[in-house]
């Protein structure tokens, strides 16, 4: 691999000053540069280290021969990343940038984070920069299939949130935090490993289902039987393991599947025809095929995540508590297989990463038992019901128990119910009825920015920034950066297609106060003044109103999907202690469900129900954020028929109140 360079000399730095230039100029005059990455580097007993995320992506570099990106590290103070050359892919040439030089998008975020030609779209977060890096490598070169294998099966791995997917989550933090915190104390291994690892631990030695796999399993029981053909009764076949390698690794069915989608061709096949008693055999019944990677036979991005993270962790407890392995040799065989992959070796070379087989020490006294009551995936399944619960009869008896307790809707009147934007004379890139979407529907959606941006118009001054979350493919943010030409407009969404197409809207109306950030909503960590969603999903909802209070910010959210409200990481349910005080979380979640009661086809007494449902859930989300000073209104939109989800949570921290 062979990073461009960006060398420090007063002519390069004016050469590339637009690349820090200040938030309210996102358009850059110059030529596009090539987009560049910007990796963290810390600071642990007063010497600079990279973070684990920050060799992850090093790795996911070198790995993929990418040279698409120029590359920073990124210091908090003026000292330089030289110390850690020797933990730096050899090939590469890196540049140094302090803290206060980062562009504002890149600022606003959790590094790692990637930021495009134009400067406009950021890119923050472990996985999402990941899977841009093997994007912009596909595209440099189209041949590389073994980049583009990474991603998995339909392109999905890691590709759900971490917010929503406990199976990410333990992958781009769980493990990660893990091991950062053992290595910060790495005489302290304590009694019992870290949950994470053991969770890992449990998820491999599972039996793995993959897509058409029945071939591969047919073919494995067929091996089997051979097998049992040519062992000496008594006992087993005697089976040398390839030197340097951990017995039966190399021999594996499974593995060889593995290996040879990696080199692109496919299994071999069988030299004869399955005889009967194996094609009769039902599928149910086939021998399960065992973990080779992370997520089941083929090597993916997971597997790159976790390469460097468990290699120093596993180093780390062979050198301070080498009978610990003895809890590990799922993990173990796992770190031997990925070595076997072509190019990782190579990748974890350049990188410093010296990785070798690893046997548990049979000698070393046993290590006291762990067996945690429950694997991360399932402690967390406990906070977050996955599926519906079920619930017998109607929201009726909930509603009564409210009412008995004082507890009722309330819904404030609307402040301006005929407010319009004048869509007549907007450009018309601005306009939804442009867009794909039905001429119904298009009216409806511009009924709805009407509402939001009659709300925003009374709270925002010259100079705010607001955030569009969950912003899709810009809507609400494009109107919004037209509107309010003095105020600064970010965009947050996590799917990518969403925000390049928002971004290509953008430049058609030549809009300069907009930039946008693909990533997670716990990625953004930037100051901003008013908050918008429209029609935020479930608890997106909840995650966008923690963010608006931590933050300070004002508010304007329309919820929607109430019947995928569920407990999770950062908050319970009900929210408000008025609420906790007289409903169960079932209770609750019975008005969740029945407040997605609202569909225009449905009876009207049924829709006055789920009507009445929405306003209390949405009272108890306003209470919660009252109980931090705030004042919430809980607003119809008008018309009511703009949407069946129309409601409208406005509120006011202390500073902008009267405002």
């Amino acid at each position: 691999m062979a990073l461009l360079a960006v060398e420090k000399t007063n002519s390069d730095n004016k050469k590339y000053l637009n690349i820090f230039l200040p938030f309210t100029a996102f358009t850059m005059t110059h030529a596009e540069q090539p987009p560049c990455l910007y990796l963290e580097v810390c600071s642990q007993n007063e010497q600079l280290r990279l973070p684990l995320h920050s060799s992850i992506v090093l790795f996911l570099l070198s790995y993929c021969d990418c040279e698409s990106f120029r590359v920073f590290l990124v210091l908090g103070d003026s000292s330089s990343s030289e110390p850690l050359k020797s933990q730096l892919p050899a090939s590469a040439s890196l540049s140094d940038v302090q803290v206060d030089e980062l562009p504002k998008l890149v600022s606003s975020c959790r590094l790692p984070a990637a930021l495009d030609e134009s400067a406009q779209i950021c890119r923050a977060g472990l996985a999402v920069v990941l899977r841009h890096i093997i994007d912009k490598s596909i595209e440099a070169d189209p041949s590389r299939k073994d980049v583009a294998a990474l991603l998995g099966f339909k392109k999905t791995c890691l590709k759900a949130c971490a917010e929503v997917s406990k199976w990410t989550r333990l992958c781009e933090i769980g493990i990660p935090s893990a091991v950062e915190e053992h290595l910060h104390n790495p005489g302290d291994v304590g009694k019992q490993l870290p949950l994470p690892v053991l969770t890992l631990e449990s998820r491999l030695a599972e039996p793995v289902k993959v897509h058409n796999d029945d071939k591969i399993r047919r073919q494995k029981l067929q091996e089997q039987k051979r097998r049992e053909k040519l062992e000496p009764v008594g006992g087993q076949a005697n089976k040398e393991p390839s030197p340097g390698r951990p017995p039966q690794v190399s021999d594996e069915l499974e593995l060889r599947a593995a290996l040879a989608k990696l080199s692109v061709v496919s299994v071999p096949a069988v030299t004869t025809r399955e005889n009967s008693e194996i094609r009769k055999v039902k599928t149910s019944e086939l021998p399960p095929l065992e973990h080779v990677f992370a997520e089941g036979l083929y090597f993916t991005l997971t597997d790159v995540v976790l390469l460097p993270c468990i290699h120093q962790y596993l180093c780390s407890l062979q050198a301070s508590a080498p009978s610990a392995l003895q809890q590990l040799p799922n993990l173990l065989r796992w770190y031997n297989r990925v070595q076997e992959v072509p190019g990782v070796m190579r990748a974890a070379k350049d990188c410093g990463l010296h990785l070798s087989t690893l046997q548990v020490a049979t000698t070393c006294p046993p290590w006291p038992s762990a067996h945690p009551s429950a694997t991360l995936l399932e402690e967390e399944g406990s906070q977050e019901t996955t599926t519906p619960l079920p619930f017998v009869g109607g929201p009726r008896p909930t509603m009564t128990k409210l009412k008995e307790n004082g507890i009722e809707a309330i819904f404030a009147s609307h402040p301006c119910p005929s407010w319009n934007l004048p869509w007549d004379s907007l450009p018309s890139a601005i306009n939804p009825t442009e867009g794909k979407m039905s001429n119904i529907r298009a009216i409806r959606k511009m009924q709805q920015l009407n509402n939001l941006i009659a709300m925003v118009t009374d709270l925002a001054r010259p100079g705010d920034t607001i955030v569009d979350f969950c912003s899709g493919t810009g809507h609400v943010g494009i109107v919004l950066a037209h509107t309010f030409p003095d105020c600064q407009i970010i965009l947050i969404e996590n799917k990518e297609e969403s925000l390049v197409r928002a971004r290509s809207r953008s430049a058609q109306l030549g809009l300069k106060n907009i930039g946008f950030i693909q990533t997670n909503l716990d990625y953004f960590t930037g100051p901003f003044h008013i908050g918008v969603a429209l029609h935020a999903c479930g608890i997106a909802t909840d995650m966008v109103l923690e963010h608006c209070i931590q933050a300070e910010s004002a508010f304007v959210i329309s919820p929607c999907c109430y019947g995928f409200i569920q407990n999770a990481v950062k908050f319970t349910f009900p929210k408000s202690e008025q609420f906790r005080k007289t409903l169960t979380y079932k209770e609750h979640m019975i008005l969740c469900r029945f407040a997605d009661q609202t569909a225009v086809q449905l009876p009207p007494e049924r829709r006055l129900i789920g009507k009445q449902c929405m306003g209390l859930v949405d009272l108890d989300r306003s209470w919660a954020a009252e109980a931090s000073g705030y004042s919430v209104q809980v607003i119809t939109m008008e018309p009511e028929s703009c949407s069946p989800k129309n409601n409208m949570l406005v509120g006011r921290p202390p500073q902008r109140r009267g405002c």
